[in-house]
């Protein structure tokens, strides 16, 4: 059987296939606003077919862009609605319970985080996921309950701002600089980008730790998202990277909703 995983950012999507625990295959495209639902199944069942997969027996998606959303929805309203379909939202089961002001608020990306965190690594754990436009926090406590998190623009996203409100500066690769005291404007932006977002996980962490009231060792500090490569090597804190964390938990969704052959969308 192939579950498509479908998990839609703000600026980067990822499609999945997975058969039974074991991913397949992956896909990385951009999350273009514009584009209708009859071309996210184009995208999606081109992937499958051209890589000799098995035809897709379910879907599995969370999303955090509403307007994407909307034509995701029609797509699987048109082309898979013989089939059952997890859309992380509520009235879907995911198994861990939100303690939030306001859990409804939550992104569907960071309970879904939350649920492959819990169930890969055990509580208490904290997920680092640096995509293209944050870099998020989300922890689990100890009995793997979601408790919150932060949120922090993201790598690309500070680096883009520095170079359009910057006079002297300029676009630069994200790569590590030959040192951390940059030699010339190219490698001053590259440390304070590498060196300055490595600080500033390893900060953020330090500080969720010590809220948990627990000790380092007993903390699982899991890093996931296109952006977190050239950072990761310089934190301290990190514990785990898996860049494949989201859509297994879109996969642990589905098994969870399985049984109920689930083809509502949220509520």
């Amino acid at each position: 059987m192939t579950l498509l995983a479908l998990d839609v950012g703000n600026s980067r999507s990822v499609i999945g296939a997975f058969d039974g625990a074991r991913l397949v295959r992956h896909w990385t495209v951009s999350s273009e606003p514009r584009r209708t639902a009859d071309e996210w199944h184009l995208l999606a069942h081109g992937f499958v077919r051209a890589a000799g997969l098995a035809e897709v027996e379910a879907v599995a998606m969370c999303c955090t862009v509403p307007s994407i959303q909307a034509e995701l929805r029609s797509m699987l309203e048109r082309y898979y609605a013989d089939l059952p379909v997890s859309v992380v939202g509520p009235g879907v089961k995911t198994g861990i319970p939100i303690h939030t002001d306001n859990p409804r608020e939550v992104g569907a990306d960071r309970i879904v985080n939350a649920l492959a965190a819990a169930e890969l690594y055990g509580g208490p754990a904290i997920v680092v996921d640096m995509n293209g436009t944050a870099t998020i926090f989300d922890v689990v406590d100890e009995s793997n309950r979601y408790v919150g998190g932060a949120i922090a623009p993201a790598i690309e996203l500070s680096l883009e701002a520095l170079a359009r409100r910057g006079a002297q500066l300029r676009s630069v690769e994200l790569a590590a600089p030959r040192h951390v005291i940059g030699k010339n404007t190219v490698e001053a932006v590259q440390s304070g980008a590498v060196y300055g977002f490595a600080g500033l996980v390893d900060g953020v962490v330090e500080r969720m730790i010590e809220a948990l009231d627990t000790h380092v060792e007993d903390v699982a500090v899991i890093v996931t998202g296109s952006y977190s490569d050239v950072v990761v090597d310089h934190c301290g804190s990190i514990t785990h990277r898996d860049p494949h964390l989201t859509l297994t938990g879109l996969r642990l969704v589905h098994e969870r909703n399985a049984a109920g052959a689930i083809r509502d969308r949220p509520r």
